[in-house]
């Protein structure tokens, strides 16, 4: 079957890449990811060293077009399992993940470190645009490049919007194992249409950590701006972060309300993040507050100890979401989920569903 037959298991297509880069840059602390197909979107997981897995959950209403086709025995190569009612078709793949995100900003619009004017690719600059002197080279294209160009630009104007906002348009196709990953980006329908394809490789197994709601024994929510701003306190020196719990502790309605808090400061702190690094430790203390912790479940002192390099691989995640559900088993696994927020569009579209990315990393073996 010629390749123009088989129906492609991914085509997904987006008018803004700017929130679809956001939630891959938030994993992209390994170069390799496992991308898994569903109907309900995609997720793009990263691990590093059998320690830390990171996902991003992209749900499909992220984008404007998101069609998938499970593998058929034509492009799979053999007979696929039938599945149960319970369990959901599925393709998966590895990427590059930092080739993708490079594509998505190539003209400078998707944001990250790529900037449009001083990062590796310059922004297209329109007809009547004032150019930089920099950018003054008196090149130029031929006239038949110049009509081949305008005929693709009408084309992809079918699928990449106009408008007075400089934003990058995408579409992306996967026709099954042992094809490439192809990438369609353009500024907007009077821009250059840039087209990649990306080598995917064989799906491998990744590292599973299971978090057993059951065994849970300290939930915190919090606003992503607290922990943000406490990370970013630190010395990158560091060795280790430490999460020390303590139950909330209630003391009598009778007494008055100053006292009542004098005792509440007496006490354990409820939340408390410690830093152990070269220079000495650093401890920020968090009070069971609705203004600080949304919530917070703990019913048994709690205190376990991650390599702080690997609670850093979550910082970019972290400054794009808006709330922060910190969770501990009884064997120190954390979960930290980062809810990121809804593109404006999406919700006048009434397409309000919440993604998110979650980092799972095991504790030191001192503390497990």
């Amino acid at each position: 079957m010629s390749q123009a037959e088989i129906l492609p298991v991914l085509k997904a297509s987006v008018h803004d890449v700017r929130y679809f880069s956001a939630l891959l840059r938030g994993v992209n602390f390994a170069n390799r990811a496992t991308v898994t197909v569903t109907e309900k979107g995609l997720l793009v997981v990263v691990e590093e060293s059998r320690t830390l897995l990171g996902t991003a959950y992209i749900f499909s209403d992220v984008f404007d077009e998101f069609i998938y086709n499970p593998e058929t025995p034509e492009n799979k190569g053999s007979q696929p399992e039938q599945p149960t009612d319970e369990e959901e078709l599925v393709s998966a793949f590895e990427i590059p993940l930092n080739n993708l995100l490079e594509l998505l900003n190539i003209f400078g619009t998707a944001g990250g470190s790529v900037s449009a004017k001083h990062g590796r690719f310059k922004a297209w600059q329109k007809p009547g645009d004032e150019l930089d002197d920099d950018d003054s080279d008196g090149g130029g294209e031929g006239e038949g490049d110049q009509q081949e160009g305008r005929a693709n630009k009408k084309k992809s104007g079918q699928f990449f919007g106009s408008g007075s906002e400089r934003k990058t348009g995408m579409r992306l196709t996967y026709i099954g194992p042992g094809y490439p990953l192809t990438v369609i980006v353009a500024e907007d329908a009077t821009g250059p249409t840039t087209t990649c394809e990306i080598a995917t490789f064989d799906a491998e197994s990744h590292l599973e950590l299971p978090f057993d709601s059951e065994q849970m024994v300290l939930k915190i929510i919090l606003k992503s701006s607290w922990l943000r701003d406490a990370l970013s306190e630190l010395d990158p020196s560091c060795d280790k972060l430490t999460f020390i719990g303590n139950p909330a502790s209630e003391p009598d309605a009778g007494l008055h309300p100053v006292k009542q808090r004098r005792i509440r400061m007496q006490d354990a702190p409820n939340f408390r993040i410690e830093a152990t690094g070269t220079f000495g430790n650093t401890e920020m203390d968090y009070p069971n507050d609705r203004d600080v912790l949304e919530s917070f479940e703990c019913e048994t002192p709690v205190k376990f100890s991650y390599r702080f390099s690997h609670i850093a691989r979550t910082i970019r995640a972290l400054q794009t979401s808006v709330k922060t559900s910190l969770r501990i088993d009884n064997e120190g696994l954390l979960s930290l989920q980062f809810l990121m927020p809804t593109p404006v569009s999406r919700m006048h579209q009434g397409k309000g569903t919440s993604n998110f990315i979650e980092f799972r990393c095991l504790a030191l073996e001192e503390d497990a």
